[in-house]
């Protein structure tokens, strides 16, 4: 028996200790590659220039809901939009259908439900389905802000999800603008001093909103009272949620053809407020030519002084 095993066996405290330090290497080597993985994540997503448009659609409705909206919106804007379409089931499954472009910065990505029922119940499920979704669109593509848009119960989907989700991605991540139309804040009840359950909760969880958030609601004017489906009143109980919590809250109605509720998406004013206000502005390409004549301009005007 060698010297040192004598020790060992004279010593078990320190047969003990050596134990425990093997141990903690061997829990470190995991705990390092974790954290260098960590930090290689969050440098992409900080350098990232990716800002999706994340769309919900309202209840009965599919991720095909807003495939007229996108087709319009591809029309006018010079830089196409690519889809990327997710479907959860009641068991949390995503199915991915679409794609998004490599070279395309702005992508659209429409998240739909199984369940796509209506009530409050639901809306929370919904909530939570979006939240999934969203935690897999964060470790796949590394956004560091977005912005969201809903049609209908979409919006109350994207409000609960807010007030309940939000704060667990807000640190690296940003949703810049949140566009609601046609949505229902207090269901189908058109005074604003009978409120809803849900509408309570929301006023009464509306201090998790983020501050900087810029907020955009619209309501369709059919007649005088509703877009045909949902009480003006009720879209305009958003105010009491958003008004004076978050950066800018903006209502706006809009009236006309393809006013009705669920003509809105494919609306033409909605459609232009989606582009001036919840896309990113377009950039304009340096034009070489356009620089020179600018040039030969200024170098006239600097003769004739």
């Amino acid at each position: 028996m060698s010297k040192k095993q004598s020790n060992l066996g004279k010593n078990p405290n320190l047969k003990w200790l050596l134990i425990v330090i093997a141990l903690i290497i061997l829990l470190a080597i995991p705990g390092y590659s974790w954290m260098k993985e960590g930090n290689r994540m969050r440098a992409q997503r900080q350098k990232s220039i990716l800002s999706p448009v994340i769309m919900v659609p309202g209840s009965s409705a599919t991720t095909e809901r807003f495939n007229e909206l996108v087709n319009q919106l591809n029309r006018d804007t010079p830089t196409k939009h690519s889809v990327l379409k997710i479907n959860v089931s009641t068991k949390g499954v995503l199915s991915y259908s679409g794609s998004i472009d490599k070279n395309d910065n702005e992508p659209f990505i429409i998240v739909g439900f199984q369940n796509n029922k209506d009530g409050y119940s639901n809306i929370k499920k919904q909530a939570g389905w979006l939240d999934q979704a969203f935690y897999d669109l964060t470790q796949n593509y590394r956004f560091n802000n977005f912005k969201a848009f809903g049609h209908s119960n979409g919006g109350l989907i994207w409000t609960y999800w807010l007030e309940h989700y939000y704060s667990t991605y807000s640190d690296e991540i940003t949703m810049k603008r949140l566009m609601t139309v046609g949505t229902p804040y207090n269901f189908s009840e058109g005074n604003a001093s009978h409120r809803t359950q849900m509408l309570e909760d929301f006023i009464k969880d509306r201090n998790r909103i983020p501050k900087d958030l810029v907020v955009y609601s619209l309501s369709g004017g059919k007649n005088y009272e509703s877009d045909g489906i949902v009480p003006e009143a009720s879209v305009a109980a958003g105010k009491y949620i958003f008004q004076n919590r978050v950066k800018n809250f903006t209502a706006m109605i809009v009236t006309g053809e393809e006013a009705d509720h669920s003509d809105l998406p494919q609306n033409e004013q909605v459609v232009q407020v989606i582009e001036q206000h919840l896309l990113n502005p377009v950039k304009p390409k340096n034009n070489p030519n356009q620089a020179n004549q600018n040039k030969d301009k200024n170098n006239g005007r600097k003769d004739q002084n």
